[in-house]
């Protein structure tokens, strides 16, 4: 423990390891703390990484555990066997083996499917539930079967997954042309924690080039998975634990309406046995509400506060 005047700062640092999940073995990063952790499972295309700046912000008030799903950043990478009940088993079984629970359990995007699901059949392991800019499929077209729909979602982040790099700044490139980690009024999006994520997307394949490490056949099938209104609020209805909805003002980009609409608030709400708690946090995006401040800070002020209503 350090000092200064006095105050008490703890220093927290960022602890790598494997672990092993339902059958595949998971990478994963953790920040320790004081307490139960807080689980934290990733996007469609992302890996733990996303949850950094959280991390950090945190400041070892809360450990927090954070899983690479199978299929992306540094965990196995099965060429079949996805879906949200593959990944929910992989990370109950995690937590089982690595001796976390009941905790707070927060799913950002895709990740939010995934959790509901593990609220709804481990709740031995999920003391309350974190809806991060996700959890709900909005009404998509008929016309389309899922394929086209996530390259007309997706189209540049899907691209990117076929790719091969120079380098890494050439990959940073990529993503700085891209409005995803465009400005807000007043905030900054780019920094530490967008490189830092970004570079850990990026790995050596066995031929030598550098190509982003989630594998597109687990992120289409994945997809496909994620459509399902029905099972969806099914599961929904079934968990008992706490649940807070935290959704990012703007979508995708800064010009875009934000993913959750008050419609999918509302059903979310329907379905839900337990009362519903929502934040909708200014100035951020479906990326920078966890990438960026004021989206980090505030989310993480969150999560602490929701960890001790839950008793956790």
């Amino acid at each position: 423990m350090l000092r200064e005047g006095n105050a008490r700062l703890r220093v927290v640092r960022e602890v790598k390891g494997r672990i092993a999940g339902d059958g595949v073995e998971l990478a994963y990063g953790f920040w320790p703390g004081r307490g139960m952790p807080i689980v934290a499972i990733h996007a469609l295309t992302t890996t733990y990484k996303t949850f950094v700046g959280i991390g950090q912000r945190l400041a070892g008030r809360r450990p927090l555990f954070a899983p690479d799903l199978r299929g992306r950043g540094d965990s196995e990478k099965p060429g079949q066997g996805y879906g949200m009940a593959r990944h929910a088993a992989d990370v109950a079984a995690a937590m089982q083996n690595m001796g976390i629970g009941p905790s707070v359990v927060v799913g950002h995007s895709m990740g939010a499917y995934v959790a509901t699901l593990m609220a709804a059949e481990h709740p031995e392991l999920v003391a309350g539930l974190v809806l991060l800019d996700g959890g709900h499929p909005p009404q998509l077209p008929d016309d389309l079967d899922s394929d086209a729909l996530l390259d007309q979602i997706l189209g540049p982040v899907i691209d990117r997954l076929r790719q091969d790099f120079s380098s890494l700044e050439a990959y940073l490139d990529v993503w700085r042309k891209l409005p995803t980690f465009a400005d807000v009024p007043g905030h900054s999006a780019w920094g530490p924690w967008v490189e830092e994520y970004l570079a850990y997307d990026l790995g050596r394949h066995r031929d030598g080039e550098l190509r982003p490490k989630a594998i597109e056949a687990g992120v289409r099938a994945d997809f496909a998975d994620m459509g399902n209104r029905a099972e969806v609020e099914r599961r929904l209805a079934a968990v008992q634990a706490p649940i807070m909805v935290v959704r990012a003002e703007c979508g995708l980009s800064p010009d875009q309406p934000g993913v959750l609409s008050e419609q999918a608030i509302d059903r979310i709400r329907a379905c839900c046995a337990s009362d519903v708690v929502e934040h909708t946090v200014a100035d951020t995006t479906h990326y920078t509400i966890a990438l960026a401040d004021p989206g980090a800070s505030t989310v993480a002020e969150l999560l602490v506060e929701f960890a001790g209503r839950c008793g956790v």
